[in-house]
């Protein structure tokens, strides 16, 4: 653990709901200033009136958010740790008949964002000398699975840039780090990616303990406050019941 949590400042993405909402709600607890971004103001706030967290809604997609962002947070103190949380799925189409919409979209989130915010807080991070970039993957980044060719395709690209920053920025004692859940029980992540209630549900049926967000949440909070010369390059998480992708145990 680091010494002086209290003078650690992070930005996590994705902070409306789900895992983005349970790590801002976890480096809060652990005394650090946070500062919780997405898209929805409403949910944003009420996070804010709860932990204390500052709110900042913005797109990381489109350019004029995530330099208003840049601005708010240099204006703000600047950060040392930047959780790239925001992202998600859409569809689960084979690659036949596979969905351009969906498969933009989840570019655009995914990768794109990831890259953009990145990029504009790199110089910040860089002058910190001691800071962080943790990017939140996905098994789905590491092996393929039928029905997942999108979803596959966008976290693989993040996987895969996690790594080249990693390689890029050590000269500056930039640590980098991955997390890639399995299967975890959000409010929204099935629900969004197939856009029904009932489909959402069979997602985790008969699994006993899938991961929660406040699951992955403890995972970030530790590989972010673990003394800065210590790196956890890649962590991959899956509730026991999930030997691989392709191999889930359901009961009932």
């Amino acid at each position: 653990m680091t010494s002086d949590v209290q003078k650690k400042a992070a930005l996590v993405t994705g902070a409306s709901s789900g895992i983005g909402e349970a790590t801002v709600r976890a480096l809060v607890a652990q005394g650090w200033t946070v500062f919780a971004v997405a898209r929805r103001a409403e949910r944003l706030a009420a996070l804010e009136a709860e932990t204390g967290a500052v709110a900042i809604p913005a797109d990381i997609a489109e350019d004029d958010d995530v330099s208003r962002l840049l601005a708010r947070v240099t204006e703000a103190g600047g950060i040392d740790t930047l959780v790239n949380i925001a992202g998600g799925a859409r569809g689960a189409d084979a690659i036949g008949a596979a969905s351009t919409e969906d498969w933009e979209w989840m570019y655009r989130v995914n990768v794109l964002g990831t890259m953009k915010l990145t990029r504009a807080f790199l110089p910040m991070l860089r002058a910190n000398g001691e800071g962080t970039v943790l990017n939140l993957t996905s098994t789905a980044g590491l092996s393929a699975y039928e029905g997942g060719g999108g979803y596959n395709a966008a976290k693989f690209a993040q996987h895969a840039m996690t790594g080249a920053l990693r390689l890029e920025e050590v000269e500056n004692n930039l640590r980098v780090i991955e997390v890639a859940p399995g299967l975890v029980y959000t409010e929204e992540f099935a629900l969004n990616r197939l856009g029904d209630q009932q489909a959402a549900e069979k997602v985790y049926k008969g699994v006993e303990k899938p991961l929660t967000a406040e699951d992955v949440a403890e995972v970030v909070r530790y590989a972010v406050t673990a003394p800065h010369h210590v790196n956890l390059d890649q962590i991959v998480i899956r509730p026991v019941a999930q030997a691989a992708n392709h191999k889930l145990i359901r009961k009932g």
